[in-house]
């Protein structure tokens, strides 16, 4: 399915997948635990990104791992608006996203020039952030998350997942295009209140979710899906979370949400090959 997105004028093609590089401005991500933070190694590594072939960058200030503490906003907006601005000024026609679910934040980021918001509540915890996004002509990334953060991974349950993230889903994709919102992304929310099984079915499933008209981004880089499977640590991952990427990417997946963007352009590039020559 053919898909575009209007970046602050910009059409972003998503006709053929593309790769978003996460740089976590937190002390306490469930990968890099902070070792890329500072203003200047993120904006290092989001500049290496760009030029490994990201298209875009998803900047996040609070963390969203399973028990992850919740932060003030004003502590947030003071982790991201120096590499955001720092970022757009070394790279002034970068995609940039910004990882938050608050309003407040958004409209401060969309006002510092990033492009894109990505909601991992699906407006549940703040509903004016689409409000903002609609106001701006920003695209929206709407998440599935079953609870909150702090509590999410305690025992998540569901009597059908694929059934209910989808029913999820399209409920919001009408309630905020009947608002006026213009661009949305769905994401699944791999590892949002969901266990591994959870999670393997929405994978095998994921081409289901392409029934809903919208592009399709999937976030499932070193998470515990991948690393819990293969018996080893996040930091020894990369290989597994490479072979779960293919394996969105022939179900329909338009967005990888990755730490490595290599890797993830290379595992698209095959993929692309292999379309070519069906």
């Amino acid at each position: 399915m053919s898909h575009s997105i209007n970046c602050k004028g910009k059409l972003l093609d998503l006709s053929t997948p593309i790769v978003m590089g996460i740089l976590n401005a937190t002390p306490d991500s469930f990968y890099n635990k902070g070792k890329e933070s500072s203003s200047a190694e993120l904006v290092a590594n989001g500049l290496q990104m760009l030029n490994e072939g990201a298209q875009i960058l998803d900047l996040g200030g609070m963390s969203s791992r399973p028990g992850a503490e919740l932060i003030s906003s004003n502590e947030e907006w003071k982790r991201i608006q120096q590499p955001l601005e720092e970022l757009l000024v070394a790279a002034p026609q970068a995609i940039i996203s910004i990882d938050t679910f608050r309003s407040e934040i958004a409209k401060k980021a969309l006002d510092a020039g990033a492009a894109i918001i990505n909601d991992i509540s699906g407006g549940d915890i703040n509903d004016e952030i689409v409000d903002v996004c609609i106001k701006y002509q920003a695209p929206y990334i709407c998440m599935h998350m079953q609870g909150r953060p702090q509590s999410m991974q305690q025992n998540p349950k569901y009597q059908e997942i694929v059934a209910e993230v989808f029913a999820y889903l399209h409920d919001k994709i009408i309630s905020f295009t009947s608002r006026g919102l213009k661009d949305i992304i769905i994401d699944p929310g791999f590892g949002f209140g969901k266990n591994i099984e959870h999670n393997y079915r929405l994978l095998t499933e994921l081409n289901f979710f392409t029934n809903l008209g919208t592009p399709l981004l999937v976030g499932i880089s070193r998470k515990s899906m991948v690393y819990k499977v293969l018996g080893v640590s996040a930091e020894n991952s990369l290989e597994g979370t490479t072979s779960l990427h293919k394996s969105a990417l022939n179900h329909g997946a338009n967005i990888l949400r990755v730490h490595d963007v290599k890797e993830a352009i290379a595992c698209i590039a095959t993929f692309n090959k292999e379309e070519k020559e069906i």
